[in-house]
């Protein structure tokens, strides 16, 4: 990157890692200088719950609440309804509105531990473009925002062409998102000012085209910025791990469970996750970063503890690392650890072991979980596990700790 910003926000963008590309580096720029930048990034509430695949998004709103501009949170209660193409081989399932607006309800909860929601011209707000999708007159959008819509130019996009070029289906309701996308930065800045959309590398068209709809329609200049599509140095996408999804609300996953994800950091990625993920300085997660041999652990926890306080809280990041601290080094059970409660009556005369195992979050499968057990990566109360059984009430309520690999534990106990 050799564009010199003037402005805090395009430099921290720079300098840490978070741009792949800006549709007007000048113009936003300029902007940032002229006064209060609103910008938005959209969410789609498939979930009750955003995973880590979507942090650095939220990281970048958090740093353009703090270099001085607006973050709108817009959370896809219309678009939800159609499912976004991009980067899936199957269209989405669709949702009821009763589930949607359930999800938004958790979603805002991660928010506000990274942005300040409120009234004054730099605090955050969140938004549900139903609030203008869903009651639009079909006829009249065709006649007014579909007429701008080059079918050619659609089909040349990454999101629909690489689900024609492995002939998957594409239902027209799908190939409706980016129009609909389009037509949320229009209405964001004709309603509220938007000035920026921000998203991951993925959605360069359709930014594009709500760029380009909105210059015809209101004669506004408008900016679009894109982040890269983060892997991991192994080539894995961000957002999962063994057990499935890294979920960011604590009642979908533990704190303690999310402190450790970042503290099973590949080596190689340890520097690059301390400039996305965390506010230390970059001498700092440089420095960090570069340490070798046992000394990268000490990098690996900072980043968990950093990590872990802004989402859940520093005193929970403190439990966790204290939690590790106790099972790692101690050999204790740890009083912080996950926890899988189960009743005498679903247990009855006994549960498959593997069955703890998937139901702890510690395998994702009985499948897998033979897996473990043939590999001896399985171990409860500390005594390697290799065959299923059943386990019964009785041993269950004296306590159990499972364990997967060295790092990833559970404790089991009974109502």
């Amino acid at each position: 990157m050799t564009y010199h910003p003037k402005s805090d926000f395009l430099r921290v963008m720079i300098e840490r890692g978070f741009l792949a590309d800006c549709t007007d580096y000048q113009g936003l720029d300029d902007a940032f200088a002229e006064g209060v930048v609103p910008g938005y990034i959209g969410f789609d509430a498939t979930a009750a719950s955003l995973h880590v695949g979507s942090l650095i998004q939220i990281m970048m709103l958090r740093w353009l609440q703090k270099c001085g501009g607006k973050p709108i949170v817009l959370m896809g209660g219309g678009t939800t309804k159609v499912g976004d193409p991009s980067g899936r081989d199957t269209e989405r399932s669709l949702l009821t509105p009763e589930k949607i607006d359930e999800n938004i309800a958790g979603i805002r909860q991660v928010f506000t531990s990274y942005v300040t929601f409120g009234e004054g011209a730099g605090d955050a707000v969140m938004l549900n473009n139903a609030e203008w999708l869903d009651g639009l007159k079909y006829l009249d959008f065709l006649r007014d925002i579909g007429r701008h819509f080059s079918i050619n130019r659609m089909l040349s996009f990454e999101s629909v062409k690489s689900r024609l070029d492995r002939e998957q289906s594409l239902s027209f309701l799908e190939f409706n998102y980016m129009i609909l996308q389009a037509y949320d930065f229009l209405e964001l800045n004709r309603r509220y000012g938007c000035k920026l959309q921000m998203g991951g590398s993925d959605q360069w068209g359709n930014i594009v085209n709500g760029i380009d709809l909105t210059r015809r329609v209101l004669d506004h200049e408008i900016f679009g910025l894109t982040s890269p599509l983060l892997t991991t140095s192994d080539g894995k996408k961000m957002g999962k791990s063994q057990a499935g999804a890294v979920w960011l609300n604590a009642q979908m996953l533990s704190p303690y469970e999310f402190w450790q994800f970042w503290r099973n950091t590949t080596d190689a990625d340890v520097g690059r996750f301390l400039k996305l993920y965390t506010e230390l300085p970059l001498d700092e997660c440089a420095r960090l970063g570069a340490l070798e041999g046992s000394e990268i652990n000490h990098a690996k926890a900072t980043l968990a503890n950093e990590v872990t306080a802004l989402l859940h809280g520093r005193a929970a990041a403190e439990a966790a690392e204290a939690t590790a601290r106790e099972v790692f080094e101690k050999g204790g059970v740890g009083e912080d650890l996950p926890t899988l409660t189960l009743s005498a009556a679903e247990i009855g005369e006994g549960i498959a072991n593997t069955a703890l195992f998937v139901q702890a979050g510690l395998a994702a499968s009985g499948k897998e979980a033979k897996r473990l057990f043939a590999e001896g990566g399985a171990r409860i109360n500390d005594a390697v596990v290799t065959e299923p059984r059943l386990m019964t009430v009785e041993e269950i309520s004296a306590g159990l700790k499972l364990t997967a690999g060295r790092k990833r534990h559970a404790l089991v106990a009974v109502s």
